[in-house]
């Protein structure tokens, strides 16, 4: 009891960000003091359950010691099924609450408020039937007959001692009427879990202490080294001018000047009266991702926000944003030159070379928790001097539940959409973003299940008072206010004459307090446009190639989209037919990580901006990708043609097209590729109404495919049609194909309306299936959290199957590609190209009797693929069961941490191999191929 209270004491004054503190303490009549008192005490009672006959009985030689002082209880066995009835802390939850009730004369509906964190310190607060069972039973909380008076006795005096000791004696009685909110149940819950994870440690705290070589305090004082928690963020809020904050924060290059976006982003978070939601909405590469990176340094300072989540769609985006977060915060005053956790919070983060960098630098201290006990070296001094002045990935926060509680962290959108997954220890994700700013980018790349969890998400973040940043190229204005009142909290926080505003006004700034109404801010572009001829251009790979013969006359770089991997490998056959296979590169998502890698840094090598790289093609190269190439890479194309694709992610697409400026007016791509130019194709454009093939209607839906061309048709067809203005057009773009009002010629309307219908269907199926395990809305002020994630998913993860429960995406299976030898000897893949340290790693040996080097299981593991929706669903049974006939004990089991669990795809010298009905082809140049076994 006395560890975990002094642990929360210590989490509480130099761990909590003062955000944190300041909103549990703002529910308390003495403020500051009482909630520390508060949070100390709770952590000190935690475990009063544990005082109960039901949970000391199990083990024999302690039992008979309390027998001995009249504490009488059954044996576990006699005691047999009916103990799971009380579990501790259900049965302290109870202890606690009469305790209140008795001693102190509380009402039997407030004391659930404070009572509930002991009975959800295990990850789940009580549910009301698991309550009124326990109350049936007392027998399990004190023996019938004379022990159960010494039964109450030793429990009063616990509590009363753990009152006295804490200081919470003369608080109880001032504290009856206070109504704590569901978000500070939340945060004093996650707060006792985390005390009593690192009180459990016997590494930091042992069973035995030789107590007369050391005084309490110094075995809490040395507990506390050895954990070597960073402290959080102190933000200061940046003075000077926003050109000023920019060129100090991001290296701008000399004689640059900040984009007005961002001028008018740092001007509107300044003027404020709170930090709150802020939505920027603005073209592509006009440095969204600075202006939030400078917001947030604002907010914090003036929310006592500790750190900063950057949330991104994919890994590939929070991979190339990792090294951003570390070189922003490098300059940041506070950060800078001090002890700071940083963390990158994906399944695979461990690959990340940047992230395995920072954990080596950072060294090793004692990992503990309930995920994982790592018994690991203590630094030396000099050791501990030298990360001192460094951002550190530290090894405690790197536990499967404990990463996003680092300060800084860059990860994927399904770590936020997790903190509205009823799960097991929900408590510590609330705590997690409780303690920063929020950034979430990409927002318009959610789909109507994704954004329902993001919406409640939101909803309590408003109540956390959590500082928010939105990032979108642009979002419909029905979207637009659906995240501003959730976060809000109120039905009605839509500025008025938005929807008109909306249309006219880009780029765009909305904000909202917590409980407040809009602000509306509309900011200049900047100088840079680019006009955008939109043509069509029939679907058939003989037309591509007779086209792009045409257009590269004189050499150019051309970026072919396509909505299906498949047409892209389709596509690049053909192209490289025409073209040369050296002229033609393929990118999509099917490659093995390390490829994958590789891919965007050849494409940023190649097409990336031209102060970056002196390597583009001087002749003439065809990019085919998929959806890969819509986002956060910075490449530069001279021709796009594109299948046809909702209208925001069309004018994504576009964000690739003479991205940078290559010599006056263009003048250094070649002659006929100085007009920007979009082929749009991927549909039938003879017919009566467009046909979008297969492919594209079963990824996008053929609502969003018609109303995409609808709102195209006066800049399709020929030059006398008007072009696409970027980014004028972006906004009335996508308000037109996202809003209600007819869109299309009339004989166009009776499919729309037909495709509307079936759209609507899937939204609602979407909004139904996503209902089921979200979250509830924050209740009212003093009710328990009873129940509060009742009937929810259990555990879950940042894993493939914890994915599927925010992402309306079918459970598909990712396994480690490795090569299978002529002898039956295994190897990394032949093609590998070194790491950072020039180590080797293609054909690396990778012994089947024995577990693999660290570095070789590390290569190995690299090599993840997520194997095609082919292999979901009713296939995905018999891939596992063909998958699990190589079984490598020394891999798969626990033994190496690389390749533990891992299911492994043995591909032969050519690279192929058969599963489940299919035949699967695998090379660096084309990534996964995947096609019909017709032997099988």
């Amino acid at each position: 009891m006395e560890d975990s209270a002094e642990v929360a004491r210590l989490l509480w004054d130099r761990w909590l960000p003062a955000g944190v503190r300041g909103l549990i303490a703002e529910a308390l009549p003495r403020g500051d003091s009482d909630a520390r008192a508060l949070a100390v005490w709770l952590a000190g009672v935690h475990d009063i359950g544990k005082a109960t006959p039901s949970f000391a009985c199990q083990v024999d030689a302690l039992a008979d010691a309390m027998r001995g002082q009249g504490l009488e209880m059954r044996s576990a066995k006699a005691m047999g099924p009916d103990r799971r009835i009380a579990p501790h802390g259900l049965a302290g939850q109870v202890l606690l609450g009469e305790w209140l009730e008795e001693r102190h004369g509380w009402a039997p509906a407030r004391t659930g408020q404070l009572t509930v964190v002991v009975g959800g310190h295990h990850g789940v607060p009580p549910e009301h039937g698991q309550i009124k069972a326990l109350y049936d039973r007392e027998e399990l909380l004190r023996t019938r007959g004379a022990s159960r008076r010494v039964w109450r006795q030793a429990q009063t005096e616990l509590l009363d001692a753990c009152a006295d000791c804490f200081g919470v004696t003369g608080r109880l009685g001032d504290w009856r009427t206070v109504r704590l909110p569901q978000p500070v149940q939340v945060l004093l819950t996650a707060l006792v879990i985390l005390a009593d994870w690192i009180a459990s440690s016997p590494d930091l705290f042992p069973y035995f202490p030789d107590a007369a070589s050391r005084s309490d305090r110094e075995r809490l004082d040395a507990a506390w080294r050895g954990l070597d928690l960073p402290e959080p963020w102190r933000a200061e809020e940046p003075a000077g001018s926003a050109q000023e904050l920019f060129a100090s924060r991001f290296a701008l290059p000399a004689g640059s000047k900040v984009r007005p976006v961002q001028e008018a982003a740092v001007e509107l978070a300044r003027e404020m009266e709170k930090p709150g939601l802020m939505i920027v909405e603005a073209p592509m590469g006009e440095g969204k991702t600075e202006a939030a990176l400078a917001v947030a340094e604002v907010f914090a300072a003036r929310s006592g926000a500790g750190g900063v989540f950057f949330a991104l769609p994919t890994m590939a985006t929070g991979n190339a944003m990792f090294p951003r977060l570390l070189d922003w915060l490098e300059r940041v005053p506070g950060v800078a030159g001090s002890r700071h956790s940083v963390h990158l919070a994906h399944s695979k983060a461990a690959l990340n070379e940047d992230f395995a960098d920072l954990m080596a630098r950072a060294g090793r201290v004692a990992a503990v928790g309930i995920d994982e006990t790592v018994a690991t070296p203590r630094r030396q001094p000099e050791e501990r001097r030298r990360a001192s002045a460094e951002l550190v990935a530290h090894a405690w926060l790197r536990g499967r539940k404990k990463a996003m509680l680092a300060s800084f962290v860059a990860g994927t959108v399904d770590q936020l959409l997790f903190a509205g997954l009823k799960s097991r220890h929900l408590a510590l994700r609330h705590l997690a973003v409780a303690g920063k700013v929020v950034v979430i980018d990409e927002a318009h790349a959610y789909d109507t299940y994704m954004s329902a969890y993001l919406d409640r998400v939101l909803s309590w973040l408003g109540a956390y008072r959590v500082p928010v940043v939105v990032l979108s190229a642009t979002l419909p204005a029905a979207r637009r206010g659906a995240l501003l009142a959730a976060y809000a909290g109120r039905a009605d926080a839509t500025p008025n004459g938005e929807a008109t505003a909306s249309h006219a006004a880009y780029p765009l700034l909305t904000a909202v307090a917590p409980g407040g109404l809009p602000q509306v801010r509309c900011a200049r572009a900047s100088a840079r446009t680019t006009t955008v001829r939109v043509e069509r251009l029939a679907d058939g790979l003989d037309v591509l190639a007779d086209r792009l013969e045409d257009e590269l006359v004189d050499g150019g770089a051309v970026l072919v989209i396509r909505n299906t991997v498949k047409r892209v490998l389709e596509t690049a056959a053909a192209l490289r037919d025409r073209f040369g296979f050296e002229n033609v590169t393929v990118a999509h998502s099917c490659f093995v990580d390390l490829d994958r890698a590789d891919k965007d840094s050849t494409l940023l090598r190649l097409f990336g901006p031209p102060e970056k790289t002196s390597d583009r093609p001087a002749g003439r190269h065809i990019v085919v990708a998929s959806q890969v190439a819509e986002q956060s890479l910075d490449v530069d194309f001279d021709l796009l043609v594109s299948d046809l694709c909702p209208a925001d992610l069309l004018l994504q697409r576009m964000g690739r097209l003479h991205r940078h400026r290559r010599g006056p007016d263009q003048q250094e791509r070649p002659r006929r590729l100085r007009t920007a130019r979009c082929l749009v194709t991927g549909t039938d454009w003879a017919a009566d109404v467009p046909a979008p093939v297969p492919g594209s209607v079963a990824v996008y839906g053929r609502y969003a495919l018609l109303r995409a061309a609808a709102v195209l048709l006066p800049h399709l067809g020929d030059p006398t049609r008007r072009p696409v203005e970027l980014p004028v057009d972006i906004s009335p773009l996508v308000q037109g194909a996202y809003g209600e009002e007819p869109v299309g010629p009339d004989r166009w309307q009776g499919a729309l309306e037909e495709a509307r219908v079936q759209f609507e269907r899937h939204r609602v199926d979407q909004a139904e299936r996503a209902a089921v395990f979200r979250l509830g809305d924050v209740g009212k002020p003093g009710r328990p959290l009873f129940g509060w994630v009742a009937a929810g998913v259990g555990d879950t993860d940042d894993t493939a199957t914890g994915r599927t429960q925010v992402r309306d995406s079918r459970d598909s299976l990712e396994v480690v590609v490795v090569q299978m030898r002529g002898d039956g000897s295994l190897a990394t893949l032949p093609w590998l190209k070194p790491d950072r340290g020039q180590r080797r790693r293609a054909g690396v040996e990778l012994p089947q009797d024995a577990t693999p080097t660290r570095f070789a299981a590390r290569t190995a593991a690299s090599c993840g693929l997520r194997l095609p929706l082919q292999f979901s669903g009713e296939t995905l049974d018999r891939a596992i069961g063909e998958l699990e006939r190589l079984y490598l004990p020394h891999w798969q089991g626990k033994d190496s941490p690389w390749l533990s669990d891992q299911l492994i795809l043995a591909l032969d010298e050519d690279c192929q191999t058969r599963l489940a009905g299919f035949v699967l082809r695998y090379s660096p140049s084309d990534g996964l191929e995947v096609t019909r076994d017709a032997d099988d």
